[in-house]
């Protein structure tokens, strides 16, 4: 293991300390509540102030043991599936539950009048960070949420098509063929190459889909199976020119890699929070342009005064308040790390572990390792040994989480890391990989 010691110089794009402190009391500033602990203050003057480019950063081991330290994870295994849903830092927890103590003084007044309110200032961070409008952000439970607002928001009648993947979230082709079932549409499904590293080729197959009868495209921002970046703009400029809007699930994507929602030109993107960005669980964003907001019912009722109104996503009764003013401290520990910063991390680690396993001819990878068609996601395929005996053997042998993919078009293990991953826990995992490969599993 390599330990590389700090630099001087600092990347103009990584936040300052004044910058990320800052952020962090004008956020708690507007309430009574307690702020950051102490820990969790030293914390963030550590991340902010070092000094180094995204690169540099990547493998300092000493800094990501710093940003290790605000997590409360348990070492006795290895966690990776963070794709899945991500441990939040400490003080993220204590935010929800400080919020959380005091919504239950006196609810209807604590909860609704005090702290209700406060998700406006969460709501015009979120906006700032990923370059929308504030009057375009709705907090959702989830990404799945978000996406089922739009898969069912837009009317459709008996006989229109809707477009999208094979390769597209389970949840998300069981919302359409539901939609099938009961009003008649047909889904479509096209295949893109695992994996994908032309972009004009994923637009082409999607054109080349489209009949006059297609109303709608559903795709990903990052595939969940594989960790495929897809173009996103491309395909939402190609839709434009059909008059077909997109609905974007952008589950993994958000906080994962450096990127603006107001890059990507699209109507509308769907996000889970609890994934990259280290929110509370259960907290999601969904993204409508402004103009757009009219066209998609929501999800649940809302009065006709709040057509025009992104908060008519958020009609959905009573909800707690403590989840979502808490994505505020999730959202000051991304930028202390930096976007860039964390993805560069999440590259070297991806890398850290395929490049070794791939020195077995049997390796192969379903992930792109070309900068800008995946990030930390990974999905390694093993030749010779069944992907589900191999997983299962990891978690019961070694304690190693992760997740099996039996898809057709991308077998394999999907291993995820995080920004709090050590080396030495990726090293037993390639260890216990190349054990396998070497000696075959025991038999049952």
């Amino acid at each position: 293991m390599r330990i590389r010691k700090s630099r001087p110089g600092t990347d103009p794009r990584t936040p300052n300390r004044r910058h990320f402190l800052g952020s962090a009391a004008a956020v708690l500033g507007a309430s009574r509540l307690p702020a950051f602990n102490s820990r969790a203050v030293d914390i963030a003057r550590d991340l902010a102030s070092h000094p180094g480019s995204p690169a540099d950063t990547a493998d300092d081991e000493n800094f990501w043991a710093e940003v290790a330290r605000a997590f409360t994870v348990d070492r006795t295994l290895v966690n990776l599936n963070n794709g899945g849903v991500s441990p939040s830092p400490s003080f993220v927890q204590d935010a929800m539950k400080r919020h959380l103590d005091y919504s239950n003084e006196a609810p209807t007044y604590t909860m609704w009048k005090i702290l209700g309110p406060q998700r406006e200032g969460v709501r015009a961070r979120m906006a700032r960070e990923w370059g929308v409008d504030t009057e375009e952000v709705a907090f959702t439970r989830n990404a799945s949420e978000g996406l089922q607002t739009c898969q069912f928001g837009y009317d459709l009648e008996a006989g229109d098509e809707v477009l999208t993947t094979t390769q597209d979230y389970g949840r998300m082709l069981t919302t359409f063929r539901q939609r099938e079932r009961r009003e008649g549409i047909k889904m479509v499904q096209i295949r893109v190459p695992v994996p994908a590293e032309d972009p004009a080729e994923v637009v082409r197959r999607f054109e080349e889909a489209i009949t006059p009868r297609t109303k709608l495209i559903l795709m990903c921002h990052m595939i969940n199976l594989t960790g495929q970046i897809l173009p996103v703009r491309e395909v939402v400029a190609m839709a434009r020119r059909h008059d077909i809007p997109v609905i974007v699930d952008g589950a993994h994507a958000m906080a994962h890699f450096p990127f603006k929602l107001s890059d990507l030109d699209c109507d509308n993107y769907s996000t889970s929070l609890h994934k990259w960005l280290f929110a509370p669980h259960g907290t999601g964003l969904l993204y409508v342009r402004r103009e757009k907001i009219p066209e998609i019912w929501p999800l649940m009722a809302a009065p006709d005064r709040m057509d025009e109104d992104i908060r008519k996503y958020e009609e959905i009764g009573t909800h707690p308040a403590a989840n979502y003013l808490a994505i505020g401290e999730a959202l000051t520990f991304h930028q202390g790390i930096g976007a860039e910063r964390k993805a560069e991390r999440l590259i070297y680690l991806r890398d850290y572990w395929a490049n070794r396993l791939l020195e077995n001819d049997r390796v192969s990878l379903n992930t792109s390792q070309k900068p800008g068609f995946a990030c930390g996601i990974g999905n390694v395929h093993v030749d010779g040994l069944d992907t589900a005996a191999l997983s299962n053997w990891l978690w019961d042998k070694h304690r190693i989480i992760n997740v099996p993919i039996g898809h057709e078009e991308c077998t394999g293990l999907r291993i995820s890391p995080s920004v709090y991953t050590t080396l030495e826990e990726i090293d037993r995992f390639s260890e216990a990989m190349e054990w396998a490969i070497t000696r075959g599993l025991p038999e049952a």
